[in-house]
């Protein structure tokens, strides 16, 4: 299906990779907003689609399929064609992480790199039945929406990118929120990881409590076939591009294209320069 996206910079004619980001179950392409305005400014061209029924990428079926973890692959993949992108780096966070991992094992054309930050698993996420029926049964509901994003994020957000959290969270259909919670985070796609050739990085927040260290060299390092390098980022809970988006644009960078990995970004006071 077409997808809503967002999208900032430009080729600079070096063939550089553009950079296609995957955004965190609940959120949409503008969760990447502080992260692009970085990348941007160091002359990536930035592509953030909204998955089908998020953000603004409007899906009304009712089938748990269409939301699978292969069905917003092959959407990304056809978005990528549509922008006649001819050599991108997938950077997934959280939800977009599993995608990204789908997406990389059918080894697509012009596929340089994977960064993947507080990835979802490969194999059913690990998610308690308390926190599935509590995740939900929220679904539509401003407090239990801001109950979910203090829980998930060690540093503060700023009023701006909170409240957009918020509505985003929000405006998700619900055939997709609960498509996501029963289906896809319980997808087992884990025998595909080992079609992966791209060269694959890993963050994780310090604080996050669900997408660990220990989790991520588990549930994916251990399945590559490729030297796969784990970062934990500090004093960081799970929502890495919102929380510490210059400590991600400078890992992103580097795991990209190491050559501007002494360009200058911002601080970390959400994305503020």
């Amino acid at each position: 299906m077409p997808l809503h996206f967002r999208e900032r910079g430009a080729d600079d004619g070096t063939g550089r990779a553009a950079l296609v980001f995957l955004h965190y179950f609940g959120g949409s392409g503008r969760s990447w907003e502080p992260v692009m305005e970085i990348m941007a400014r160091r002359a990536f061209r930035c592509i953030a689609p909204d998955l089908r029924g998020f953000g603004e990428s409007f899906s009304s079926c009712d089938d748990p399929s269409c939301y699978s973890v292969t069905a917003m692959a092959h959407d990304v993949l056809a978005l990528v064609g549509h922008l006649e992108v001819e050599a991108f780096a997938l950077v997934g966070h959280s939800m977009g992480g599993k995608v990204a991992l789908a997406l990389a094992a059918g080894q697509p054309a012009g596929l340089t790199a994977v960064v993947l930050l507080a990835p979802s698993p490969p194999t059913p996420e690990p998610l308690s039945d308390d926190e599935r029926t509590r995740l939900l049964a929220g679904y539509g509901d401003a407090a239990a929406a801001t109950k979910t994003l203090r829980k998930i994020t060690q540093r503060a957000l700023s009023e701006q990118l909170f409240e957009e959290a918020i509505a985003d969270q929000l405006r998700v259909s619900e055939h997709a929120w609960r498509a996501w919670l029963d289906l896809g985070s319980r997808e087992d796609i884990s025998a595909q990881l080992s079609g992966i050739r791209s060269p694959v990085a890993i963050a994780v927040g310090a604080a996050d409590e669900t997408i660990t260290e220990s989790l991520v060299r588990r549930e994916i390092a251990h399945r590559l076939k490729v030297p796969t390098p784990i970062h934990v980022i500090p004093d960081t809970g799970h929502l890495l591009p919102l929380e510490a988006p210059s400590a991600i644009a400078h890992f992103i960078a580097e795991a990209v294209d190491p050559e501007t990995r002494n360009c200058p970004g911002t601080d970390d006071k959400n994305g503020k320069p």
